[in-house]
């Protein structure tokens, strides 16, 4: 599971390198044929990892209902991110990434309550979750590469 570790904290190092190059008001625009921006991406990730791997084990959650709520699988942008908010999403993308590492490690996730993801993915046990975040994880990336490319 190591390696599944490796990939999370890779991707969201790529994407961080990504977005340190745009402005806020480049980071919340929403351009013609998507229907989000690259914040709206950056808060989605944090919110489906938090969800797919503590919820669904019956843990609480290290982010609040507020942020969830804003990013969490259909929503789109309703207000732009803030700087504040910006920081604090960047912040927790690698920092979430080494408690989830340090969390699975000492055992934490015992049970798994199963679910069936939008791709129409089972997900029964934690590894489950964790291999199909990176996937989603992955996604995002792209999306977040072809919003940039209309930049």
């Amino acid at each position: 599971m190591e390696k599944q570790f490796d990939i999370l904290k890779a991707n969201r190092l790529l994407i961080l390198k990504l977005i340190d190059n745009y402005s806020l008001e480049q980071l919340n625009k929403i351009h013609a044929g998507f229907n989000n921006n690259i914040a709206w991406n950056i808060g989605h990730l944090l919110v489906t990892q938090q969800i797919l791997c503590y919820k669904f084990s019956g843990l609480p959650m290290y982010i609040s209902d507020k942020i969830i709520e804003k990013y969490r699988k259909g929503t789109v942008p309703e207000n732009d991110m803030t700087a504040q908010e910006l920081e604090f999403i960047k912040s927790q993308l690698l920092q979430l990434v080494d408690q989830f590492e340090t969390d699975y490690k000492s055992g934490m996730f015992k049970s798994f309550t199963s679910y069936t993801t939008s791709a129409n993915v089972t997900l029964n046990s934690i590894s489950d979750a964790i291999e199909f975040n990176n996937f989603h994880e992955g996604i995002h990336y792209g999306y977040i590469l072809a919003i940039k490319n209309n930049l």
